[in-house]
């Protein structure tokens, strides 16, 4: 199987200039936990909520609680993105996407082709395909 077989085509994206309270409204709306970040068309990042997670108790230090979501607005995403980010081409196999998943103890893979942003690939995906393949298998030892 190969990834765009199994990748989400819809991606929320943010720019990199966007604050950290419109990527966690997006990531608890859409309910989602990996949000790549792209200069133009172009990714620059990815920010997860382990890096809002940064963001935010880097403001319960110095803030109370109330004042989180306005020490949000203020917060760019560029400043908590990871911007070395680990990309699967869409024609790569799913065995060496979850490899690199594994190797790399990353939850998500963009996924790029000719230099564009064009699906996501996350360890969610994965575990909902090993579930197909387990739930095959299941059934035909049934049938047997």
């Amino acid at each position: 199987m190969r990834v765009r077989e199994l990748m989400q085509k819809r991606v929320v994206t943010l720019a990199v200039d966007a604050t950290l309270d419109l990527a966690e409204g997006l990531m608890r709306v859409d309910r989602i936990r990996h949000i790549p970040v792209l200069s133009g068309d172009r990714l620059v990042g990815i920010v997860s909520q382990r890096d809002l997670l940064r963001g935010v108790v880097s403001s319960v230090l110095d803030h109370p609680p109330s004042a989180e979501t306005p020490w949000l607005a203020r917060v760019a995403v560029r400043d908590v993105m990871v911007s070395e980010v680990f990309t699967v081409h869409p024609d790569a196999s799913v065995a060496s996407a979850v490899e690199m998943l594994l190797m790399q103890r990353i939850g998500c893979l963009p996924v790029v082709e000719e230099g564009r942003l064009v699906g996501i690939l996350t360890e969610t995906d994965c575990l909902r395909y090993l579930n197909r393949i387990l739930a095959n298998e299941d059934a035909r030892r049934a049938l047997e």
